[in-house]
């Protein structure tokens, strides 16, 4: 036997401190009486002659010394070994997305927790507990802990995961345990159809629930009949029976549904549905089964239009914008906002409020926009921060071919990827100096730069047209278009590529130039931040809804949004597996048990007490 406080034994240093107590407590109360009263009082003690009396006191002390024993030994906390009557065991939690479908409120999840706790109740004491959850990746929960109640807590704190969750990894953990300890008891409890296993018994938390989903949802806006309209298209399952589905459409947030209809679909069969809208153009769509199920996260599928996500707003200043207005109509993925140079002049701070690009057509502002990439076409003067400097206007008497750089390094090559380089000639420009190192000349004329891109002291993107589009014959040809699509993508590079990703996939994120942050806001609000240091950032999806991500470049923010869905492997209530065997041969050896139970001490301590009162209670009769 051991104790596991042993300084709880202190206590009997009350052994002693009673004993003396009961040496030197005065037993005798003198008092005046009748002599009367004294020999009625000795008659009635001799007529009984009852020889207990003498013990009473004695057995009393004996009764008090037995409490603060077991008091003591109690508090010490006893601990009796039982050889070879406990085990070890090894439990593997299968945290599957499918493990979120419900029955009776109770999702399967919380059915395998109740499983694995009935498993540890029942155990004998002093048997070891690990348990390896099988989420987004194998996580040893806990491990080799004797603790039953520390065990139940860390179980009951599991959260669920919303990925498919392979068991390559997880066996191979668990196959570790069996090899230090082949006698381990190792039990895996999932909801999957899995084949019986060496070495390990399977629990299965499925119960046959019906679930319907919604895959494949996309969008587009050209076909043979509806042209120009929004088509939404996708498909339907029922994995348990067949069944009338109903499904509605929302568009850009609405709670109201767009349109509605209904569908019968047979038991696992793909039933297509389509939508043709009168809409040309939308920000975000949502598709919704309304008929109840065991499982509601993919009764929805959400899909946010990237060429919307990835737009940027434009601030074009000029006082004849039509070439400009058609490249940006053409080329780029822009709102654009058209002011006068007159009304600029006099609403500057206000026109530039929120405008991702400014492009300043023959005109000069006074003062840099400070939180926008910049285009100027023509500039007419020097303006502070832009790292260049108007000299003078140059004007040939006929016109000049301009000249292509012809650096092979790769962001000349980005910057003319497909640009035919056909000959331009030149009139009239303004002689420019560069004055930052980080300018990247394109086009120039007699070593002059002619156009030209890098960044400001505002550290915001910059591209210069150092002449006016009537002066050249750049704007009728391609080239001018592909050239301005090259560098507004290298303005505003496509920070996502796509809207729709599944629970486990990695997100990709490019990153613009001037990027200070990126934020990441997941469907439950956990907040993170990305790495911006490199050019793209990537993060794992791990969580079903939609994902707000913001890039912060000073105090201008552009929001982006994707939709992550549960893997369609997971939407099947009961989904066939690989075999979960451990190798090896089986063996027999146990543990040594505790048995701690205070029940008994408890009890005897109850019976003590009321010994002890009796005799109290008797010695008290007898006085009387």
């Amino acid at each position: 036997m051991s104790f596991l406080y042993p300084l709880g034994l202190l206590g009997l240093i009350g052994v002693p401190i009673l004993i003396i107590i009961y040496i030197i407590k005065n037993k005798y109360t003198e008092s005046v009486i009748a002599s009367t009263y004294i020999w009625t009082l000795s008659e009635k003690f001799l007529k009984r002659r009852l020889p207990i009396n003498k013990f009473v006191g004695i057995i009393s002390l004996i009764l008090q010394i037995l409490a603060v024993i077991f008091i003591s030994v109690a508090v010490a906390h006893p601990v009796l070994t039982l050889p070879n009557s406990a085990n070890d065991y090894l439990f593997v939690l299968d945290g599957s997305g499918s493990m979120n479908i419900t029955r009776d409120d109770k999702t399967r999840l919380d059915f395998a927790k109740e499983e694995i706790a009935e498993i540890i109740e029942d155990s004998a004491n002093g048997s070891a507990y690990s348990l390896i959850f099988a989420g987004e990746t194998p996580n040893v929960i806990f491990d080799k802990i004797t603790d039953k109640d520390y065990a139940l807590l860390l179980l009951g704190k599991i959260a669920p995961a919303y990925t498919s969750a392979g068991f390559t990894d997880t066996l191979g953990a668990a196959q570790k345990y069996f090899n230090d300890n082949s006698s381990i008891l190792t039990y895996f409890v999932t909801d999957k159809e899995v084949e019986p296993s060496e070495n390990v018994q399977i629990i299965n938390v499925s119960g046959g629930e019906e679930n319907y989903a919604v895959t494949d949802v996309a969008y587009s806006f050209a076909n043979s009949d509806n042209f120009g309209k929004l088509t939404v298209t996708g498909s339907l399952v029922s994995y348990e029976s067949d069944a009338e589905l109903e499904i509605k459409l929302f568009l850009n947030g609405n709670a109201e549904p767009a349109y509605e209809q209904k569908a019968d679909v047979k038991k696992l069969q793909s039933a297509p549905f389509a939508f043709v809208c009168e809409e040309t153009n939308f920000e975000s769509l949502k598709v919704v089964i309304t008929n109840k199920d065991a499982l509601a996260m993919d009764n929805e599928a959400v899909v946010y239009n990237v060429e919307y996500e990835n737009s940027y707003k434009v601030l074009l200043v000029s006082d004849t914008p039509f070439f400009m207005t058609a490249l940006l109509q053409s080329v780029g993925n822009a709102s654009v906002k058209t002011v006068s140079t007159e009304t600029y002049s006099k609403t500057a701070e206000e026109a530039v409020k929120g405008r991702d690009l400014c492009i300043f057509d023959t005109y000069t502002p006074e003062v840099l926009p400070d939180k926008a990439a910049i285009w100027f076409i023509n500039p007419q003067q020097s303006v502070a921060k832009s790292g260049f400097t108007v000299q003078n206007e140059i004007e040939k008497t006929v016109g000049v071919k301009a000249d292509y750089t012809n650096s092979t390094k790769t962001i000349y090559k980005t910057l003319l990827r497909d640009v035919l380089k056909e000959d331009v000639y030149i009139k009239k420009y303004q002689k420019c100096r560069l004055d930052r190192k980080d300018f990247l000349t394109l086009v120039s004329c007699d070593d002059n730069p002619l156009i030209f891109t890098g960044t400001n002291e505002y550290r915001n993107r910059e591209v210069v047209f150092a002449f006016k589009l009537n002066d050249t014959n750049l704007a009728p040809v391609m080239d001018f278009i592909t050239l301005s699509r090259n560098l507004l993508d290298y303005m505003f590079p496509t920070v996502i590529d796509e809207s729709s990703y599944y629970s486990g996939e990695t997100l990709q994120v490019n990153v613009t130039a001037n990027c200070d942050s990126i934020r990441l806001e997941s469907p439950s609000g956990k907040i993170s931040y990305l790495d911006t240091s490199s050019a793209v950032s990537e993060v794992k999806l791990t969580e079903v809804g939609t994902y707000t991500v913001t890039l912060m470049s000073g105090e201008t923010a552009r929001v982006f949004r994707v939709y992550s869905a549960l893997p369609e492997e997971e939407r099947i209530p009961a989904v066939k597996s690989e075999a979960f065997s451990l190798v090896g041969e089986a063996g027999t050896e146990k543990r040594d048990g505790v048995y701690d139970d205070l029940m008994i001490l408890f009890i005897l301590l109850a019976l003590i007490f009321a010994a002890d009162w009796m005799v109290y209670c008797y010695e008290q009769y007898q006085l009387r």
